[in-house]
């Protein structure tokens, strides 16, 4: 953000120029050039503190990551549309691109398409959807409309029990660095995540095998779970690693009575300040934030109405592919910009707002699983309603609307299913040990990480795999 204001004209003189804009700010803005200018000029000064140094540092990281992230020219995105829309007009290109459904940034006066901008817009632009040549295949995971699943867990919530229809699955995931993107001899230094130990949840998580074979597993309630690796790089060949486990997880089903919910006490509410409070940058109390929640909330006063209003409100925001978290500067006020966002962002934004509106929230993640072969990156919550505690919540699922059953209705407010792991209870935290370079991923922690002494090892130079198989029920394979 800007730095302060430009001072009111004094009686007679003219008004004091503006400060000059933060590089972060410049870098939001598309100034790549004179972003660079200012940090490498900032930089060049003896008396930097460190952490300012190390902030200035990743704004030139960042600017790096969104060209790769915005990688389309506009003759080339152009281009990519008409593999879809044969007869694509220049008006509806220009249309949507005003319109931001076509995700571009200009970088120092030339617009740059994300690469997914073109996939996207056929989410968020029915119009766009009616113009392809060939409809596009739905991608939507077996948990996001109702299934056996949440009747049965619903079945088995209201015979008393909040930890439900459990399901033992087994593991394996591997990051495996490109060959040669580090010097051979040189030690490469690799987290996986790995399952929190969290009661009711998931619990009896025992580590089968992991290549190599030492390696070190973070104590259970990191908020950011992993198991770290070390091994040398060779000449020519990826550098792997793995691990497998097996866990139980239970879905967790909690059947709110909106009559019994009740203001925080004063004493909750001292203990609970933590997840009340803002975190910036991605938890912040902006005027765009209190103005979306005036319009959504209006004068309810009731903690779970004003629960119900936030997620069904950020609910309506469409999915749509992200772009990586490192390079935005506030998550939750790009989804209110943009009108979009991916799992995380619309957590983050429904955490924003249920502490601005005095209900704690929190953050968890880490991947969805099935029952067949699908799998995918994952972020949910929690928020805390009195008497019950935390429970969880899932907005990108969602609400079902159509279920004619308001437990499936709300199941995702105050419930999940147990087709998920959870790696993280927190975002943007310290591993155990702490990586020393930049972290790929600042915020979420699911495919991994990897550094060597010369530096962090971006998405670019090395991939990951995540494979689940549910067991059968009672025991192993």
């Amino acid at each position: 953000m800007v730095l302060g204001l430009a001072a009111a004209a004094e009686p007679g003189r003219g008004a004091a120029p503006a400060p000059p804009a933060e590089p972060s700010a410049l870098v939001d803005a598309g100034r790549f050039a004179e972003a660079a200018r200012a940090i490498d000029a900032a930089l060049a000064r003896d008396d930097l503190p460190p952490a300012r140094r190390r902030a200035l540092e990743f704004e030139r990281e960042r600017m790096r990551r969104i060209r790769l992230d915005f990688p389309l020219s506009e003759p080339a995105a152009k281009a990519k549309l008409r593999e879809h829309i044969p007869d694509l007009r220049e008006d509806e290109f220009q249309r949507w691109k005003a319109s931001q459904r076509l995700e571009h940034l200009e970088i120092d006066g030339t617009p740059y398409y994300f690469a997914r901008s073109i996939s996207n817009l056929f989410l968020l632009s029915p119009e766009a959807a009616a113009r392809r040549a060939t409809p596009r295949r739905s991608s939507a995971g077996p948990m996001e409309s109702p299934n056996a699943h949440h009747r049965e867990a619903l079945d088995q919530a209201r015979s008393g029990d909040s930890s439900v229809a459990p399901r033992r699955v087994r593991v394996t995931q591997t990051l495996t660095v490109d060959a040669d993107a580090v010097p051979a001899g040189e030690t490469v230094r690799a987290w996986i995540p790995y399952p929190l130990a969290l009661p009711g949840q998931q619990e009896d998580i025992r580590l089968l095998a992991s290549e190599p074979a030492q390696a070190q597993v973070a104590p259970e309630r990191a908020p950011q779970r992993t198991v770290y690796f070390e091994r040398r790089a060779q000449a020519g060949k990826p550098t792997r690693f793995s691990v497998s486990y097996e866990l139980t997880v239970y879905a967790r089903q909690h059947l709110l009575d909106p009559a019994k919910v009740r203001p925080l006490s004063a004493h909750e509410r001292a203990g609970l300040a933590e997840y009340l409070a803002e975190r910036p940058p991605h938890i912040v109390f902006s005027d765009a934030v209190r103005r979306f929640s005036r319009e959504v909330v209006g004068d309810e006063t009731d903690p779970y109405r004003i629960a119900q209003k936030l997620f069904a409100a950020v609910d309506r925001f469409p999915w749509a592919g992200a772009r990586e978290y490192s390079t935005l500067s506030n998550i939750s006020d790009y989804v209110l910009r943009t009108g979009h966002g991916d799992c995380g962002q619309q957590t983050l934004l429904l955490i924003t707002l249920l502490r601005l509106n005095g209900i704690p929230a929190r953050w968890q993640s880490g991947m969805v699983y099935s029952d067949g072969a699908y799998d995918n990156l994952h972020d949910w919550g929690q928020l805390y309603l009195a008497p019950y505690g935390w429970v969880p919540m899932d907005v990108t699922t969602g609400r079902f609307a159509d279920a004619g059953d308001p437990g499936l209705e709300w199941f995702y407010l105050g419930g999940i299913d147990a087709y998920r792991i959870a790696f993280n209870d927190d975002y943007g935290r310290e591993f155990v040990p702490p990586k020393r370079h930049f972290r790929s991923e600042t915020v979420d922690s699911q495919r991994g990480e990897a550094e060597w002494d010369g530096g962090n090892l971006y998405f670019d130079q090395w991939d990951y795999a995540f494979e689940a198989e549910v067991l059968p029920a009672g025991g192993t394979r």
